[in-house]
């Protein structure tokens, strides 16, 4: 039934009878004498009938017949200016959009206080415009968020590294590219996705995708004449959270990765850092990968997580990092049975990386976390057809505080006895011994520093990271060759450590919640490694400095809180 058609059933008949009844009850009405005059009758019975009286009653009623009209009306004019559904579509519950006043952005945020993720909000009171970026679909938001990125990069030493830093290579003084700096553009760190929010049968979603332009090309003329850049998916996953209960399905940051707030998966939710470097800070973990985790909420300030992870049998090669030396009859084994940077999704993994995290969050000025894992490494033998089964796994204590209003410090701390991997694979996972036993190596990292909101516009960060690889030799079949990783004599590749200081700050130029913000950006990198063995004569440790300037324009938007 219409809505025009339900307002004309409702009036005429309600109308009618507050005439009828009107009428009945100034033809009931006793007159108070009887005398005739101009201002009244006589009836039949002798009665007198005030004219005056019935003629006001009638004319206050059609007043109140008239005031229902124009309501009715005003109703049926607001609902022909939605967008013209039925009324058991209109009265579905919608998303409620923010207040204007934020910009959609997928960098690392300093906390303040809000709904956990996943968690419905309940809605503000604004009388302004959403973002003409947060657009909805039936009880569906979609909000398309990213920004792009201008990036400058200048270090003093020819690393090769394009805008992101490959820690574990930096070039010694007694090589070429030692003597020789670079500088380059980039618009590769650009981000562009959307994320979806919803609620369904007591359930609120969120879907989430990014990604970014730091994909392999095939082509050789990136720098001489077309920049075509590669875009490559970051993060593609769905949270589906009621009540106390939360999953979380797709490719996302590990739950390795240090939180903010929660064990939220929303990139302002994580620690990563404040930098420009694309490859964040040595001593780090992280990883982005597919997955399924588990969460539970037991209250506001307590989440409890399990995650089932892509798993990768790492022996070095990625992030700058030196691979192992293996056995000269198991050769074959890189590339194959393990992975050496060279092969993409071909190592035969015994089961998903198992992650547990337990986080609390007391208030809004305090996050301490403890995370856990635990990895599987298995080879074959072709040599003597024997398997070799080793267990392995890691630990991670992080944190930050806001100490002070708007000044937080930060620590986050991870070691592990073949989890090397997840410290941008700037530490091998294990060794493989001559009878192709699996002995896994210890490494670690750690980042540590401060994030300052000096202003509204401007921000101040400095850190220090970390990562130590441990020594793991062997000898090989013949008895004298040393194999594994950091013996004696072997390759300066090898590193020891590889230590990090940075700073930087965010500057915004300009933000309006219609048109989104600019940002000028700048960060120093101090960047330090050590190899296990130094030859005589040859250099014993090498650094580089890096300066990045960074221009962003982040798009409009806010994420928004769902209500009916």
């Amino acid at each position: 039934m219409s809505q025009h058609r339900f307002q004309s059933w409702i009036a005429t008949p309600l109308a009618a009878c507050l005439l009828l009844a009107t009428t009945s009850m100034a033809a009931e009405s006793p007159a108070a004498d009887r005398g005739d005059n101009s201002n009244g009758t006589r009836s039949a019975s002798g009665q007198k009938i005030d004219i005056d009286k019935l003629r006001k009653q009638i004319a206050d009623q059609q007043k109140q017949i008239d005031t229902m009209q124009k309501m009715l009306a005003e109703q049926q004019r607001l609902l022909d200016s939605a967008s013209g559904e039925p009324a058991e579509v209109a009265a579905q519950p919608r998303p409620v959009r923010a207040p204007l006043g934020e910009v959609a952005s997928t960098s690392p945020m300093i906390p303040a206080a809000a709904a956990p993720m996943s968690q419905p909000a309940a809605p503000k009171k604004s009388d302004e415009k959403a973002s003409p970026l947060q657009f909805g679909i039936g009880n569906t938001t979609i909000m398309p968020v990213g920004f792009m990125d201008l990036t400058s990069v200048w270090r003093d030493k020819d690393a090769g590294s394009s805008i992101g830093s490959n820690f574990g290579s930096i070039p010694y003084n007694n090589v070429t590219a030692a003597h020789l700096s670079e500088f380059r553009f980039s618009p590769q760190n650009s981000r562009l996705g959307f994320r979806v929010d919803g609620d369904w049968k007591g359930a609120h979603f969120i879907g989430y995708n990014e990604f970014d332009f730091l994909g392999t090309s095939g082509s050789n003329n990136l720098g001489v004449t077309n920049g075509a850049f590669v875009p490559r998916i970051r993060l593609y996953w769905v949270d589906v959270r009621k009540d106390k209960f939360e999953i979380l399905a797709g490719q996302s940051w590990s739950m390795m990765t240090p939180n903010r707030k929660g064990i939220s998966a929303l990139p302002g939710d994580l620690f990563y850092s404040q930098v420009i470097d694309v490859n964040y800070m040595i001593g780090l973990p992280w990883s982005r990968q597919p997955g399924i985790r588990f969460l539970l909420h037991p209250s506001d300030k307590v989440t409890f997580g399990l995650s089932l992870e892509n798993p990768d049998q790492y022996i070095g090669g990625s992030g700058g990092g030196s691979s192992i030396v293996l056995p000269t009859a198991l050769t074959s084994l890189a590339g194959g049975q393990f992975d050496n940077a060279s092969n993409v999704l071909v190592t035969p993994n015994v089961h998903p990386d198992i992650i547990a995290k337990l986080a609390f969050d007391p208030s809004s000025r305090a996050h301490v976390e403890f995370a856990g894992i635990y990895r599987t490494f298995k080879d074959w033998n072709p040599v003597t057809s024997v398997y070799s089964t080793k267990g392995g796994g890691g630990a991670s204590v992080n944190a930050n505080f806001e100490i002070v209003k708007n000044f937080r410090l930060v620590t986050n701390n991870f070691w592990s006895d073949g989890g090397g991997r997840y410290l941008f694979g700037n530490a091998p996972d294990l060794v493989v011994r001559a009878d192709g036993t699996i002995s896994p190596i210890h490494s670690g990292g750690t980042v540590d520093g401060f994030e300052a909101q000096v202003t509204k516009k401007l921000l101040l960060y400095a850190y220090y990271g970390g990562v130590y690889v441990g020594r793991n030799t062997a000898l090989d079949a013949n008895g004298t060759s040393l194999i594994g990783y950091g013996y004696t004599k072997s390759a300066n590749s090898q590193n020891r450590s590889i230590q990090e200081g940075s700073f930087g700050f965010n500057q915004t130029i300009w933000k309006d919640s219609k048109y989104g913000a600019l940002n000028l950006m700048g960060q120093y990198e101090y960047l330090t490694r050590n190899p296990w063995y130094v030859a005589t004569n040859a250099p014993k440790a090498t650094h580089t400095n890096t300066i990045y300037f960074n221009l962003r324009y982040t798009l409009p938007g806010s994420a928004p809180t769902m209500g009916k």
